[in-house]
C-alpha cells in the first residue's frame, strides 16, 4: 500500500502483451493492443468462427475460453470476446472454437452439436460449443454436467433458430462422452517471473494511445498521481466500458488496466465481514456468498451471465454508480465500508455516504477504490433481497430492493431498507426505517410503511417500467417481506 509518497524508484517495464491463442504464442504491441479480442481474432488472425452480433456481451456468439494460471493450475472460463480488450489479456490462454478441434478431429462437444442437429444458422453455435466445453473442462472426470447445470451454464448464449432442446441434448451427449483428457490445446506460454508492469503506446493519426498495466496498487496510484491532468479511464472487467467503446460513446487515449494487480483480487471472510478486493469478480462473490449469505447468492445467480460474471467486478459495479446496480441495495443495508486509496494514503467511506447524485460520488482524481468490507448479517437479522426484471436471467433490473429486520417478539427492534431504480441513486429509506422501529410486525404496519416509502422515492418512466409501476413495487415489496417471514415462522413451528 502507498506510504504517502509516490514511487521514488524506476520500475522496470515491458512494452508488449504476451498471450497464447490456441497453440500460438503471440506478443502484441502498438495499436493491436487496443483492439477488442473479437476484432483481433477475426481481423488479425482470421479466426472467424468467433462471431460478433450484439457487441454488448449479451448474446454469447463471441464466447471464447480464457485460461488463467491459478493456485490449482489452469482454470478455463468462457468470456465475451467482444467486450474484452487485448491489453487485458497478458499471460492468458485464449481458446477459440477452431482451437477445440485437435488432431483433425472435432471435439466431443462439436461432434455432439452435429449429431444432435444443434445448429441451424450457425451464428450462435460457436458460443454454445465454447460454453459447453467450459462446463466439461472444469468438472471432475466421469461427472457430467446435469441438465440444470447445462441450462445455467448456457444463460449467456442465445439461440433463435433451433431452440434449446437439441442444444441441451448435444450437451448431455457430450457430457457422457468426455473423459479426463483435456478438451483444449496445451498451454505452453512461459509465465513472466518478473511480473513487471506493462506500458503499451500506439499512434493512430494525430492521436496517441497509452495503456498502463501495473502489478501493485502502489504502482497504480503512482501512475494516477503522475497523470492527474490526463483523462485516464480505469478498467477492470470492461463489461460496461467495453460496450461504451463498441458503441462509440468513449474513445479514451489513456487507460489504466487493473487486471494484473493481485492485491485487488481478495475475496474472503475476515473478522465477521466479507472482504472483497475491488477486482473480485462476480463469480468470486457468488462462490463466497453461497455458504455465507445465501440470499445474496440467489440474486447473484441471475446477475448477468457466466461470461459476464467471470470478468465483471464488484468494484466496477460500485464505481459505475448506476441506480439499478444489483449489488448496491445489499451493500447499502449492510453499511459496507469502501477503502479509497491514493498516493497520499487510504481513507474509508460508508457506501451510504458515497453517492451525492446521478453518477456523482466521493472520489477525486488520483483516487482508486481498492476494497469493500461488508459486515455479515447476524443470525437474528432476517435479510431479503429483491430483483424485478422482464426476464429471469441476464436482464437489467426494473426494481431492486434489500430489506432486513430484527424482531423482538412481535416488535420491530431494528430495520434496514434500500431500493434501487427509484431515483438518481440507490436510496436508503431512512424515514421508512424510522417509522418501522418499535412498531408491531403486522401486515397493517407494513402497508402503512409502504405509504411512507413512496414519499421517499422519485422513480421515472423508462423502457423497463412506468413510474407508477415502481411506486407499486415499493409498496408491495414490504408486504411480500412480511408474508415471507410469516410463512417461514409458521413452517418452523410446524
Amino acid at each position: 500500500m502507498p506510504s504517502g509518497n509516490v514511487l521514488s524508484y524506476i520500475v522496470p517495464m515491458r512494452d508488449h502483451i504476451q498471450l497464447q491463442i490456441n497453440s500460438d504464442i503471440l506478443k502484441i504491441r502498438g495499436q493491436d493492443a487496443f483492439l477488442t479480442l473479437s476484432d483481433f481474432l477475426r481481423r488479425r488472425r482470421g479466426l472467424v468462427g468467433t462471431k460478433i452480433v450484439c457487441s454488448e456481451g449479451d448474446c454469447g456468439s463471441c464466447s471464447v475460453l480464457c485460461g488463467v494460471v491459478g493456485d490449482s493450475g489452469m482454470q478455463y472460463q468462457p468470456i465475451d470476446s467482444c467486450i474484452r480488450f487485448m491489453f487485458q489479456l497478458d499471460g492468458v490462454h485464449i481458446v477459440t472454437v477452431e482451437g477445440l478441434k485437435q488432431n483433425g478431429e472435432l471435439s466431443c462437444v462439436q461432434q455432439a452439436m452435429v449429431d444432435c442437429h444443434g445448429s441451424q444458422c450457425g451464428f450462435c453455435t460457436p458460443g454454445f460449443v465454447v460454453a459447453m466445453t467450459a462446463l466439461q473442462q472444469n468438472r471432475p472426470a466421469n461427472q457430467p454436467a446435469s441438465e440444470s447445470e447445462l441450462r445455467e451454464g448456457l444463460t449467456g448464449n442465445l439461440c433463435r433458430c433451433t431452440g434449446y432442446s437439441s442444444i441441451l441434448e448435444a450437451g448431455a451427449v457430450a457430457a457422457e462422452q468426455s473423459d479426463s483428457a483435456s478438451l483444449v490445446p496445451a498451454f505452453e506460454l512461459s509465465p513472466d517471473a518478473r511480473r513487471v508492469p506493462i506500458e503499451v503506446t500506439a499512434t493512430c493519426g494525430d492521436a496517441k494511445h497509452r495503456v498502463y498495466s501495473p502489478t501493485t496498487v502502489a504502482e497504480a496510484v503512482d501512475f494516477l498521481s503522475r497523470h492527474s491532468e490526463a483523462e485516464v479511464k480505469i478498467v477492470a472487467g470492461a463489461t460496461d466500458l467495453g460496450v461504451q467503446f463498441n458503441k462509440g460513446h468513449i474513445a479514451p487515449s489513456d487507460w489504466l488496466d487493473l487486471n494484473r494487480v493481485a492485491e485487488l483480487e481478495k475475496c474472503e471472510i475476515e473478522d465477521g465481514c466479507m472482504v472483497f478486493g475491488a477486482r473480485a469478480t462476480w463469480t468470486d462473490v457468488l462462490l463466497l456468498a453461497e455458504s455465507t449469505v445465501p440470499e445474496l447468492y440467489q440474486v447473484m445467480k441471475v446477475f448477468g451471465s457466466p461470461q459476464i460474471r467471470h470478468v465483471g467486478t464488484i468494484g466496477g459495479n460500485i464505481i459505475n454508480a448506476s441506480p439499478i446496480a444489483d449489488s448496491l441495495p445489499f451493500l447499502f443495508v449492510c453499511d459496507a465500508e469502501l477503502t479509497i486509496t491514493s498516493a497520499s494514503g487510504e481513507r474509508t467511506v460508508n457506501i451510504n455516504e458515497f453517492y451525492s447524485g446521478y453518477k456523482q460520488m466521493d472520489l477525486t482524481k488520483g483516487e482508486l477504490l481498492t476494497s469493500i468490507r461488508v459486515p455479515l448479517p447476524p443470525a437474528n437479522r432476517n435479510l431479503r433481497l429483491y430483483k424485478v426484471s422482464r426476464r429471469h436471467d441476464m436482464d437489467i433490473s426494473t426494481f431492486t430492493g434489500a430489506v432486513w429486520m430484527e424482531l423482538d417478539g412481535e416488535q420491530i427492534a431494528n430495520v434496514g431498507i434500500a431500493y434501487g431504480a427509484v431515483g438518481p441513486t440507490v436510496l436508503r429509506l431512512k424515514q421508512t426505517e424510522e417509522f418501522l422501529r418499535g412498531k408491531s410486525f403486522t401486515i397493517e404496519t407494513m402497508t402503512a410503511a409502504g405509504d411512507v416509502a413512496v414519499k421517499e422515492i422519485t422513480p421515472i418512466t423508462d423502457v423497463r417500467g412506468r413510474s407508477d409501476y415502481r411506486f407499486q413495487l415499493a409498496r408491495n415489496v414490504l408486504k411480500k417481506y412480511y408474508y415471507q417471514i410469516e410463512q417461514e415462522e409458521s413452517q418452523s413451528v410446524a
